[in-house]
């Protein structure tokens, strides 16, 4: 391993944990439309910067991920950021209970093996012949297929005393895994048909333990999320 890199890092944020009513109207159009979803996050963090600055939900750190359960009509939305979240804005009778809010204050050392779970947007850069030709980006596409989900997390895979980025550009987690112990699920797509910015988001769910090989670098993925998608609640990992 790098002698000069650091064999610990601490990570903090606040997690916001928030059960909503999927029938409520605010709610059931977030469900549907993937704008309002991150309009919703985003309701939580008014007055921190200026309106309309482009970078909003950058400098404040805000992700999110959530899941439904349709038998209990109920969505769990959590929101990590760095700065805490007023939730007041949402109704309340959007809420099945009061928002829990965590702080998370944890140190990771090299070597250290955890569990984690995090909905990514697996994406590929996919050129038509005109494209090659031109030497100029592809379409991004989503991968379907947990096979190549697989793959393309394994790619930000970081062994000991590689660079937090490879050759081609690629970022990685600083941590390591067997992908054989992955489980991977492909989730439903979501999407906007908003006529100024219609988006269709492929997603996948992620799960399993990561040795910590990097603990800056890791730190970093936590803080700041992982791949595509992230105002539209991917990117976020939780940890155990």
């Amino acid at each position: 391993m790098n002698s000069t890199r650091a064999s610990a890092a601490r990570f903090v944020a606040t997690h916001s944990v928030l059960t909503l009513d999927a029938r409520h109207p605010l709610v059931a159009k977030s469900l549907v439309d993937a704008h309002e979803m991150h309009r919703t996050v985003m309701s939580g963090f008014r007055g921190w910067v200026a309106d309309g600055d482009l970078e909003a939900r950058a400098q404040m750190g805000v992700l999110s991920t959530w899941s439904v359960d349709l038998k209990a009509a109920a969505l769990v939305l959590v929101v990590q950021s760095r700065v805490p979240g007023d939730w007041s804005r949402i109704p309340r009778g959007a809420f099945t209970s009061a928002p829990h809010i965590i702080t998370v204050d944890r140190t990771f050392k090299a070597g250290e093996v955890f569990g984690f779970r995090t909905v990514v947007n697996p994406t590929r850069s996919k050129r038509s012949a005109q494209q090659a030709a031109d030497k100029t980006r592809g379409t991004r596409t989503s991968h379907t297929t947990p096979e190549h989900v697989k793959r393309w997390f394994s790619r930000r895979f970081q062994a000991d005393g590689e660079p937090a980025k490879a050759e081609d550009g690629v970022p990685r987690i600083g941590a390591t895994a067997d992908p054989a112990t992955l489980g991977i699920r492909i989730l439903p797509m979501v999407s906007s048909t908003q006529r100024n910015k219609p988006v269709r988001i492929g997603r996948a769910e992620i799960r399993g333990s990561l040795t910590v090989t990097d603990p800056e670098t890791l730190v970093t993925i936590l803080s700041n999320g992982l791949g595509h998608a992230r105002a539209y609640s991917c990117g976020l990992i939780l940890t155990r």
